[in-house]
């Protein structure tokens, strides 16, 4: 065997880490002498010694794991890789590397203290040839051999899970081997069960390959092999990985829909043997498998028109396979069964009969119990929403409700068609005996009597048939508003504090009552005090900010579904009481205050259970309800049953309301409140009438319209009062969106003009700019003419003293009585003397022309930058100062 050299730079790393170096450094050394017999030992059984040393020290101690992941993998490798033959040895080399990544929980230390075991995770995962190389091993015939490899697998997808599935992805035929294992020997069964839930986590394309491999065919054997929903912790790992697998995966899940169905799913909801027993390990069973129902019908976040038909086909065929039945008895006839499964199942009634009109009949014609006591499903979900002391039940109950009557208005009628008055015999009967009871009657009950000590104990007015001699009876409506006044007086049961959850419940009651309903208007509006409770309401101090807000919200209902004509309930009068009353920006401002509150700006979308695993089975499995001596210290938006009825659904209807609120308000508000139509006719004498009644007539007809125009004065005068104080108290930014709508028909034209200003004084700075810019650049013209001119004149200059050079030069060969003919000097002279001046003559001329079109362009731009207001002296000052003209020189030089 090959002899490998160890890394001694890495003695004392263990010192550095945990800083005891003198410790550390011994476990370095004993690490380091270990895996030197395991790498160049001669005998056999001395290295499988040492394997079997190593292993235990990597077991016990933090300061060896880290040594070991310093030194101690290539050497394991090794072994695994060239030593298959000797099947101790590589158990060995399995195990050491299983307690080298398993971290010491036994061993006590800082909290922020170096794990080495994750650290070694992270080392060995970096490698996808070991990650090859361990996967091989599941070929080999021995068994622990298997088994700990398996082990090793699992502890790396445990700690690095994205890097293992990246990795296994690009081994050929690696997940084939793992699928294997699940027909493996039971213990190595349940080993790679265990794999292949991490595995599959958020891995698509391994969920593809897994489920390829024959994945639901054997999840389904290995559940009904081991019991169904009484089976122990490998029932909780088949359904998580199944889970996995259908979890935002559709392709997969229609797989299932379309080879072996969800027969196999809704056996395990049935209940076997012993009804009455559930352990801890059934209930999370039975909540894996209604998680799996739910991944089948509920849609993600994001709307997608073929997702919903494909989880509307899911619905139909659960239905059709009598999921409905199974469902309904761990729901409501299992009274045995844990709350949070109960709670579970409840919400899966009401996802499987959301937007699917044919489950929703299914459901209406359901019967619960046996002859004679027998009772529509329906009634039997109402009971439970009447009587659990649960919240969490009761909210599971109410979503069944929600989703039932959601866009099914032949199901609200006929849940409506129930609500009639009990018989005088059923007022004070029995709870138990309300099994005969109408849906409707069971609410009226349940709103007016409490089975103990509860919210509307002081409520207790029952709503019984009329009686001839009493005349008609009371309007539920009414009596709805009667409670929501008599709920602002109400106590806890601790006598400690006001129950107002119970006003915001009745008020979103009437909200969803009023809305686009105007005979719901009309009934309420028939009590004149329902309208100046309200008032009074909106205006509470005392009340919390979305009883004000919802109140607001109700008041402008009977503006915006008004039809009524009558004087004192029309749009007209509605709003004419909320200016004088309340003061519209005040009004306004309450819709404001009430978005801003924690009940409305923490309203969010439905969210996704979390996945059931091993690590929050057992807390989800045992719901722990609110209990009622905390509700009363959650007061008013604080409750947490508001939380969920105040949803997003709720609060978008809300906004929406609110704009078409103020828009409705300030119409009504800016026109008079009968639209007088002046028809010629009226004006003209009628036959007959004298003249004397006719200018009467005449009279009345102009002192109405006068009175019109003084109200409507009146109201400009508050408009402009209202508005001077918001500008005056320097207004929010939501006063200012109060105002702004109630202000607009007055202040359009100024900001139309405002506007036009504001378009003209761009216009005019943009003109400045540009002139600003050319004056500039006609400066940098004027200079570099300058200074060429400047230039122009030194070259003249030059030429002369070249002249006068040359003349010198003539003179002293003339002098000097040459023999030589001389050429003409003064013929050579005179000609490049003329030369020269024409091309200065011709360059000259051709800068006055430019000077002269400069000139008459800085004179334009002169005047206009004095229209503009601009000081052109100024701008020109200090430009031509520096000139030197060469004049002067020219002069003296003549």
């Amino acid at each position: 065997m090959k002899k490998m050299d160890l890394v001694s730079g890495y003695k004392g790393v263990v010192g550095l880490v945990f800083g005891n170096e003198n410790s550390a450094s011994s476990e370095d050394s004993y690490v380091e002498r270990l895996l030197e017999r395991i790498s160049n030992g001669v005998l056999a059984e001395d290295r499988r010694s040492a394997m079997t040393e190593l292993q235990a020290v990597v077991a016990e101690s933090k300061g060896a794991q880290l040594a070991f992941g310093a030194m101690g993998f290539p050497v394991i490798m090794v072994v695994l890789k060239e030593e298959r033959d000797d099947v101790e040895m590589v158990r060995g080399a399995l195990e050491t590397l299983v307690s080298a990544l398993t971290p010491l929980d036994h061993v006590k230390g800082p909290k922020k203290e170096v794990q080495p075991a994750l650290m070694n995770t992270d080392l060995l995962s970096r490698e996808a040839e070991s990650i090859s190389l361990l996967l091989s091993l599941l070929s080999e015939e021995d068994f622990y051999i298997r088994y700990y490899t398996l082990q090793v697998l699992t502890v790396l997808l445990t700690n690095s899970l994205n890097r293992l599935q990246e990795a296994i992805l690009t081994i050929p035929r690696g997940i084939t081997r793992l699928m294997d294992m699940l027909m493996d020997r039971e213990v190595i069964r349940n080993e790679a069960l265990l794999l292949l839930t991490y595995l599959t986590r958020e891995a698509e394309e391994i969920q593809k390959i897994v489920v390829f491999e024959g994945a639901f065919e054997k999840i389904f054997s290995i559940i009904k092999e081991e019991g169904g929903s009484d089976g122990g912790v490998v029932v909780q790992d088949c359904l998580e990985l199944l889970n996995n697998l259908l979890r935002n995966n559709e392709s997969n899940q229609i797989l299932l829909r379309e080879t072996m169905g969800f027969d196999p799913l809704i056996s395990i909801l049935k209940l076997r043997g012993s009804a009455y027993s559930f352990t801890q390990q059934k209930t999370i069973n039975l909540l894996s498998a209604l998680e799996t129902i739910n991944l089948l019908i509920v849609r993600g976040s994001e709307a997608d028109p073929g997702k919903d038909a494909h989880k509307l086909t899911n619905k139909t065929v659960l239905v059709q396979k009598k999921a409905l039945d199974n469902l309904l008895m761990l729901a409501v006839e299992s009274q045995w069964a844990p709350v949070a499964v109960r709670c579970a199942a409840l919400r899966c009634i009401s996802d499987i009969i959301a937007a699917h009109p044919k489950n929703r009949d299914v459901l209406a014609s359901k019967v619960l119990g046996e002859e004679p006591q027998v009772e529509a499903a329906l009634n039997s979900i109402l009971r439970i929403i009447l009587r659990t002391s649960s919240m969490q039940e009761f909210l599971a109950a109410d979503r069944i409700f929600n989703s039932f009557c959601e866009k099914n208005p032949d199901g609200q009628t006929m849940l409506t068609s129930t609500l009639i008055p009990q018989p005088q015999s059923m007022s004070h009967a029995p709870l138990e005996e309300d099994v005969n009871m109408s849906f409707g009657s069971m609410l009226i009950r349940g709103l007016t009597l409490g089975e103990s000590d509860g919210d509307l104990e002081v409520l207790r007015i029952e709503l019984e048939a009329p009686m001839p001699s009493l005349g008609a009876a009371e309007p539920l409506m009414h009596r709805m508003v009667r409670y929501l006044a008599l709920a602002s007086s109400m106590k806890t049961k601790d006598g400690t504090g006001k129950a107002g959850y119970v006003q915001l419940i009745i008020l979103k009651l009437l909200v969803t009552w009023l809305a686009d309903c105007p005979n719901a208007v009309h009934c309420f509006l028939d009590s004149r005090p329902h309208l100046t409770y309200l008032l009074e309401l909106v205006s509470n101090p005392s009340a919390t900010v979305c009883t004000r807000g919802l109140a607001a919200v109700l008041l402008g209902e009977c503006v915006i579904y008004n039809k009524s004509s009558d004087t004192g309930r029309d749009a007209f009068s509605i709003v004419d009481s909320i200016s004088q009353k309340v003061g519209l920006t005040s009004y306004f401002l309450k819709f404001d205050e009430m978005q801003k509150s924690f009940l409305f700006s923490s309203a969010k979308p439905t969210q996704a259970l979390k996945p059931l695993t091993r690590s929050t089975a057992a807390s989800m499995a045992e719901i722990e309800d609110i209990d009622d001596s905390d509700l009363s210290d959650k007061e008013n938006e604080d409750h947490p049953l508001l939380s969920s009825m105040f949803d997003k659904h709720f609060v978008d209807i809300i906004k929406s309301l609110e704009s078409s609120i103020r828009e409705n308000i300030v119409d009504v508000y800016s026109r008079p409140k009968s639209e007088v139509a002046v028809v010629p006719a009226e004006l003209e004498q009628r036959n007959g009438e004298s003249d004397k009644d006719y200018v009467k007539r005449l009279k009345a007809f102009v002192e109405k319209q006068c009175s019109e125009i003084q109200k409507l004065l009146g109201r400009n005068a508050t408009l402009a009062e209202e508005l001077a104080k918001i500008g005056g108290d320097g207004a929010s930014q939501s006063e200012q969106r109060a105002s702004g709508a109630l202000d607009r028909v007055q202040v359009e034209t100024l900001r139309k003009d405002l506007h036009e200003a504001s378009q003209r004084l761009e216009i005019l700075k943009e003109e400045k700019a540009q002139i600003e810019s050319d004056s500039s650049m006609y400066r940098n013209l004027a200079a570099k003419m300058e200074s060429d001119l400047k230039s122009l004149s030194d070259a003249y200059n030059s030429l002369e003293q070249t002249n006068f050079h040359l003349e010198k030069e003539v003179k002293a060969l003339k002098s000097g009585g040459s023999s030589v003919s001389s050429p003409d000097v003064e013929a050579i002279k005179a000609e490049a003397r003329e030369e020269a001046q024409k091309e200065s003559e011709a360059e000259l001329n051709d800068l006055l022309v430019c000077l002269g079109q400069e000139q008459s362009k800085v004179e334009k731009l002169s005047a206009r930058l004095l229209e503009l207001g601009e000081d052109v002296e100024k701008l020109l000052e200090g430009i031509g100062d520096d000139m030197g003209l060469p004049e002067d020189d020219e002069e003296e030089e003549d």
